[in-house]
């Protein structure tokens, strides 16, 4: 397994894209047999019961993409081993060959990760080859839901933002026969008002279908100043994932900002996890980091800890 993602910045690697792929193959008999364990409506590994429902914890593999990028296969190993049960990768992986993405399914599977979610780029929502090789791709990874990590370049005011709503509806329509759903991830730029009233993100709500994921970023939502657990209540059912990511007001200099780590920062998460829980309709949680004071495995390892420290005491 020689093939690894590359290092890049938190927007510019959504240029990157690979070579089309024309149809679908047809996926292995182990990985069909494997659909029910990947989905994450079905009683995951740890459940506790009927009456208690788990939600597995994952990461966002942009928070160790310089180890991703020097050694895929063994940073996979070390975020299994650090107790993560789902990951989510980014949109390099979209350069994978079909056979090289066979064998990162046949090591999760070795190792006991999941993947229920994918970080794109527009590529991966237009109809023709690229489209077919993300739907690959994602099946053979054993994926849900295909996120649009970033508005394309260009996308500016009223008709650029429909533009992309229509485009995004349609693909949603065009996954959904393969097992897939999409959904759009928010930065701080979609807080913003579109047309002096409406928020961006309220825009995409409103012309998305309802089965469209809304996958909130909860530090970028907290630094814009929205109100992360007022947005899940506005939106029932659609919060199916959420990055927990921190942020408190300073610089990076300060090791503040996005470098805190999980509960470190300002966002009230006793309130924005039992709004995800009773209203959102999360499916699973992703721990996102963009750096901290610490390496990023580390990082990785303090804030699941912190994360399993919240959790049991809530």
């Amino acid at each position: 397994m020689k093939q690894n993602a590359q290092a890049l910045t938190r927007r510019n690697f959504l240029t990157l894209t690979g070579a089309a792929a024309a149809g679908l193959a047809a996926l292995a008999t182990r990985n069909s047999a494997l659909a029910e364990a990947t989905t994450p409506d079905s009683a995951p590994p740890g459940s506790t019961g009927p009456d208690k429902k788990k939600y597995p914890i994952g990461l966002e593999l942009y928070s160790v993409r310089t180890e991703l990028a020097r050694d895929l296969p063994d940073t996979l190993r070390a975020v299994a081993k650090t107790g993560y049960e789902v990951v989510e990768f980014y949109a390099p992986y979209f350069n994978w060959t079909i056979p090289y993405a066979k064998e990162v399914r046949t090591l999760m599977d070795d190792i006991g990760l999941r993947c229920y979610s994918t970080h794109n780029s527009m590529e991966s929502f237009r109809p023709g080859s690229t489209m077919a090789k993300a739907i690959e791709l994602n099946q053979i990874l054993g994926t849900r839901f295909l996120i649009l990590a970033s508005e394309p370049g260009g996308t500016k005011g009223l008709e650029g933002w429909k533009n992309l709503c229509d485009q995004l509806t349609t693909a949603a329509e065009q996954l959904k026969p393969h097992g897939l759903a999409a959904g759009f991830h928010n930065h701080q730029s979609e807080w913003a008002p579109l047309d002096g009233t409406q928020r961006i993100m309220d825009f995409i709500a409103a012309n998305t279908p309802k089965e469209f994921v809304l996958q909130l970023d909860v530090g970028t939502c907290m630094e814009a100043g929205g109100n992360p657990v007022a947005w899940i209540k506005a939106h029932p059912g659609r919060i199916k994932i959420a990055h927990l990511k921190d942020w408190a007001p300073g610089n990076s200099a300060d090791e503040k900002s996005y470098r805190v780590l999980f509960g470190e920062g300002v966002s009230p998460w006793p309130e924005i996890i039992a709004a995800l829980e009773t209203t959102g309709g999360v499916e699973f949680y992703l721990l996102e980091q963009e750096g901290s004071r610490y390496p990023e495995l580390e990082t990785a390892q303090r804030c699941l800890d912190a994360w399993r420290t919240f959790r049991a005491k809530a």
